[in-house]
């Protein structure tokens, strides 16, 4: 949740809670949920799906030149500079790490070199983003974001990815798709007017219009694999590290969707399935450069490339430890029930728990003239029962809570005032399991408490770091040196692409995360 004081009452819940879906849980307060960042003007899926400002690898073979100097030839760069803003402001801006971004220059530099189009110059922006993914704009801007730097294992792995980005430069996919959107537009528009009276024959046109868009948009994954694939391979890296790769992310995702509820839609597996025949294809392109082992992996270089690097949240976000969330800025924490886990977005925090049920907190500013049961009942909460209104105190804060019915969910709300801020708490549970609505209510307000200055002084961000197994350590013995992270074995399995029970060898590399 990012620090900044909103006022109060600039939002107002719809009557009727809608029903949304975040990775498998159902949360059933559409209106309190976070939204997406959507990148609009078409070119939202551009890239395939897009911290100093980007590294700038020129056409090789040449004297250095500026990349705005090379892409003023290209026509497509406006494109691509107009929607860099919009980037970097849908992934939490650039990240500034030297010593990254020269290790990434050095990956597109060697993929460059063998490209079919050696005098299109790129520039790499490393994203300040925990979420997966990776994308390119028209006129060679690519985009890579630190989570996705935290699961790869080597450098051919993240070329693997840059090279399937600069597929999609060199195809020209993100014109091509934005050309199909327009048109399926328009004739989604003539559809609806000309077919008004036929609403069978309308909706059955218009999904035809969609799967035909899905479809291409498959068929440029699939072009913009096999020239990843090639790419990679002729530049001297493992071929296999797209399959490779296509497998960690899978697997993330469903250890995402098993234990966090991160938003999925600015995950790179929200626009590049890995859907087992892709893998399969992969390997299969892969093969042409020989069996399995073929090419380097450059391991060694990348992980001094990515040790120190920040993992998971910024302090401006605040931080997720376990199930208690801390907000160094803010000066505040709460802690939610076993069972729960905690998903820290940019507008708020969410947890989702069993038996379909949700938390969301978030803060606005509010004048200290407003009582909190009248801003209670300002009309920002649907549903509110009036007659539940009570005053509470949270340790020695103020505190108001209510109930709330929406649909076929109940709700508690309570809000705490501190100072000129008000922070909320809405707790949703099925109707059928009311019952539980109080104990759960109360036990996650009544976490909420006000940090001394020295616990915000030793709250730090995690960092991916590098360790060497020593002789007798286990999985277990590298993984207990994780913090902030529950799940601490399956976590370190799935950073370093490790087989269930294959172990760790001596003398080996790993990644933990650790302040």
């Amino acid at each position: 949740m990012r620090q900044r004081a909103r006022p109060a009452g600039t939002e107002r819940a719809r009557n009727g809670m809608g029903r949304a879906m975040r990775t498998g849980f159902a949360l059933p307060f559409a209106l309190w949920l976070a939204g997406c960042t959507t990148l609009t003007g078409g070119l939202e899926d551009v890239a395939s799906g897009a911290g100093t400002e980007s590294s700038l690898v020129g056409p090789v073979n040449r004297a250095p030149v500026s990349f705005d100097a090379v892409q003023s030839n290209d026509p497509q760069s406006p494109i691509g500079k107009s929607q860099h803003p919009r980037i970097l402001a849908a992934y939490g801006g650039a990240y500034s790490d030297p010593k990254l971004e020269r290790m990434l220059a050095g990956i597109v530099g060697k993929l460059n070199a063998v490209s079919s189009d050696p005098g299109r110059a790129y520039s790499i922006t490393v994203l300040n983003s925990p979420n997966i993914n990776a994308f390119a704009l028209p006129g060679g801007f690519l985009y890579v974001t630190r989570g996705l730097l935290a699961l790869a294992n080597d450098s051919a792995e993240v070329a693997a990815v840059l090279a399937h980005e600069m597929g999609h430069v060199k195809a020209n996919h993100g014109i091509e798709r934005q050309q199909r959107e327009e048109a399926a537009e328009l004739a989604g528009r003539v559809v609806t007017e000309v077919l008004a009276t036929d609403t069978t024959a309308a909706r059955a046109a218009l999904a035809r219009g969609r799967l035909n868009l899905a479809s291409f948009s498959r068929n440029q994954e699939l072009q913009a694999d096999a020239m990843g694939i090639k790419q990679t391979g002729d530049a001297g890296y493992d071929p296999y590290a797209a399959a490779r790769f296509l497998k960690a992310m899978d697997s993330f995702s469903s250890f995402r969707n098993a234990f966090q509820a991160s938003n999925p839609n600015l995950d790179f597996l929200a626009s590049h399935p890995a859907a087992p025949q892709r893998v399969e294809l992969a390997r299969r392109h892969a093969s042409a450069f020989g069996p399995p082992g073929t090419g380097v992996t450059d391991r060694d270089r990348y992980l001094a490339g990515i040790d120190g690097m920040l993992f998971g949240d910024t302090a401006s976000e605040g931080y997720v430890r376990g199930r208690s969330f801390y907000h160094p800025g803010l000066g505040i924490t709460f802690g939610v029930p076993d069972g729960f886990v905690i998903d820290n977005t940019a507008e708020a925090v969410l947890a989702t728990g069993p038996g379909d049920t949700a938390i969301r907190f978030d803060g606005v500013a509010l004048p200290p003239s407003t009582t909190l049961s009248d801003y209670i009942q300002s009309g920002w909460v649907g549903g509110l029962d009036a007659t539940t209104i009570r005053p509470i105190r949270i340790g020695d804060l103020e505190a108001v809570s209510a109930q709330a019915v929406g649909g076929s969910y109940v709700f508690n709300v309570t809000v705490i005032r501190v100072g000129s801020q008000v922070y909320r708490f809405l707790t949703a549970l099925p109707a059928d399991a009311a019952a539980r609505l109080p104990q759960i209510a109360d036990s996650v307000a009544g976490s909420f408490r006000v940090l001394r200055p020295e616990e915000r002084e030793q709250l730090k961000p995690l960092r991916v770091r590098i360790v060497t197994a020593r002789a007798g350590d286990t999985e277990r013995s590298i993984a207990d040196r994780i913090q902030g992270v529950d799940r601490k074995v399956e976590m370190f399995r799935l950073l370093n692409d490790l087989e269930d029970g294959s172990g760790v060898r001596t003398g080996e590399r790993y990644k933990i995360i650790a302040e």
